[in-house]
């Protein structure tokens, strides 16, 4: 299935019921009052997380949606049904933009969250609301308000706690079928991940966390490059920054360059997460080179690299143990500040 993580929709929710005009009529009583009752509200349009859902595949096929309008009222002071709510099941970590002023309007973030999107107009008032002791047989009475309309932009942002960062063909879907027991498709070319993949790493019972192997960054990714918008959108949502670099590169400091400048150039604070620094493919390099490799000074920011083998298993258990108390260290405080 093709993976959609962005969407333009348009909503409509349902007008109001129109209020009537209406006088009360039964035998024996020559002068009955006014009865005319309230339109019932338009429908909401409501949206809804599914955590069934991993894409936005289906606006890609649907893309305007109308809730129901609410019934006008009735004799005998009867307030019309309100209009029919619907509801809009999309990913967790769908966040919903006004397409126009592009405002954040909501993040939805976990399952199950509703957000009304779009308010059903109002219902309007029948004559019997506006009698007065001046005015005992008003002979008018409200329309419905209209729903609220508005088209809006549907942003999926993935749920993981590591995201991987490198450039493509780097190794990630390789060392995230290792590791866990997802299933990417694996290719000898660059950009062989199109779209993210998550798998959960199991360290003990109740014990584990998601990790995404994310499209490849390149240079000129924050600019919109190669699949870079569409990666990074995904890495905000990430606890831990797993930088896995190729060994075999011909300069090592200046692809980690890259990548955290591209980092950098989209949002600052991202450099701001737990990192690791993985050199993998260590198996095509020999082992008298290996130390100098992993004396590789990135930064003062930045911790020292770990080397690694995802096609040997060399240093993957090192490396998920240490994944894991960065993971449940963010875990902690985060539950601190709630």
């Amino acid at each position: 299935m093709k993976f959609i993580d962005i969407a333009k929709i348009y909503v409509k929710a349902g007008n109001g019921g129109n209020g009537i005009v209406s006088f009360h009529r039964e035998k024996f009583v020559p002068k009955g009052g006014p009865d005319g009752g309230n339109g019932g509200r338009g429908g909401h349009i409501i949206l809804r997380t599914n955590p069934n859902l991993t894409t936005l595949l289906d606006f890609k096929y649907k893309s305007h949606f109308k809730a129901e309008n609410g019934k006008p009222g009735g004799p005998n002071n009867k307030t019309g049904k309100n209009g029919e709510d619907l509801i809009i099941q999309v990913p967790c970590g769908t966040v919903v933009k006004n397409a126009e002023t592009d405002e954040i309007l909501v993040d939805l973030v976990e399952p199950f969250q509703e957000f009304i999107v779009a308010h059903g107009g109002k219902g309007g008032r029948g004559n019997a609301e506006f009698a007065t002791p001046t005015n005992q047989t008003p002979r008018y009475a409200e329309k419905g308000q209209p729903g609220e309309e508005l088209t809006i932009i549907l942003e999926l942002k993935v749920i993981a706690d590591v995201g991987i960062v490198g450039f493509p063909n780097v190794g990630k879907s390789t060392l995230i079928s290792v590791i866990s027991e997802a299933k990417p498709k694996i290719a000898d070319y660059p950009f062989t991940t199109l779209t993210p993949n998550l798998g959960v790493v199991k360290i003990d019972i109740g014990k584990n966390f998601v990790i995404a192997d994310i499209p490849g960054l390149i240079e000129g990714a924050s600019e919109g490059k190669g699949l870079g918008l569409e990666f990074l959108r995904h890495v905000e949502r990430t606890k831990v920054l797993l930088f896995l670099l190729d060994a075999t590169s011909a300069d090592l400091k200046s692809d980690f360059k890259i990548l955290v400048n591209e980092l950098k150039k989209y949002n600052k604070e991202l450099l701001e997460k737990e990192k690791i620094i993985a050199i993998n493919k260590l198996d095509i390099v020999p082992q008298d080179k290996w130390k100098d490799l992993l004396k590789i000074n990135f930064g003062k920011n930045f911790p020292k690299p770990v080397g690694i083998s995802a096609l040997t298993r060399y240093g993957i258990d090192s490396l998920v143990f240490s994944l894991w108390e960065k993971v449940e260290k963010v875990r902690k405080m985060e539950l601190s500040l709630k």
